[in-house]
């Protein structure tokens, strides 16, 4: 698979790379059949083969698309490409900004009115995911990204990325399964519950994990 700036797959003209994980790489990309810009997410080409990784990737865009709030990242679509040797992919809203990860390495902390005001959109959004049944399990700063809006108090909006290990609960359906000895997460920011056991986790484990966030936040 060929992922180099102007390469096209499918509908898609690869932009610049705007970062890569352990599983998967993100590009700026233009949808040339609506005149858009968007982020465009690959899962690396060893781990599509393995079918619980593959559907847990696309259980992301999944669990994401079912929440309306305007917290969380939009998604456009996900699938796997033909024209690109079956590479599953995720099309997004493309975010200008910067994560929470950054706006601390840049300030250190926040003020305490700033840091409850992130939490509370934040929380704002954990609220609508939860109520329909989804749990994050994978909140940290890295995932929580603040970009510029006008009609929002100190004119910034939180959105929500990465729901990549979300659990659905019995609300919602899913395909993917947990085995009860398998850990997902980022263990600075797991609750006890979810260390002991993934399978085993409901909305406030997430909850937790805010409250670990805005420590944080206060105090570098």
């Amino acid at each position: 698979m060929n992922l180099e700036p102007r390469t096209q797959i499918g509908k898609y003209v690869l932009g610049r790379k705007l970062g890569s994980g352990g599983f998967g790489v993100v590009f700026r990309a233009s949808d040339a059949s609506l005149d858009r810009e968007v982020a465009l997410k690959f899962l690396h080409p060893e781990h599509t083969a393995n079918p619980q990784i593959l559907q847990r990737f696309l259980q992301e865009a999944r669990s994401a698309a079912k929440i309306m709030h305007p917290g969380i990242v939009t998604v456009f679509e996900c699938g796997q490409m033909t024209e690109a040797n079956g590479a599953a992919y995720i099309a997004m809203e493309l975010l200008v900004g910067e994560s929470l990860t950054d706006r601390l390495a840049r300030s250190g902390r926040l003020a305490p009115a700033a840091a409850m005001e992130v939490c509370r959109q934040v929380a704002a959004a954990l609220e609508a995911a939860h109520r329909i049944g989804i749990v994050h399990r994978d909140l940290k700063p890295d995932n929580i990204f603040i970009v510029h809006d006008s009609a929002m108090r100190g004119g910034e909006r939180v959105k929500v990325l990465d729901f990549g290990i979300a659990k659905l609960g019995r609300a919602a359906t899913s395909s993917v399964q947990t085995q009860s000895m398998m850990v997902f997460g980022t263990p600075r920011y797991m609750s006890p519950e979810q260390c002991k056991s993934a399978a085993n986790v409901d909305h406030r484990s997430d909850i937790y994990t805010l409250g670990a966030i805005l420590f944080e936040l206060l105090t570098g």
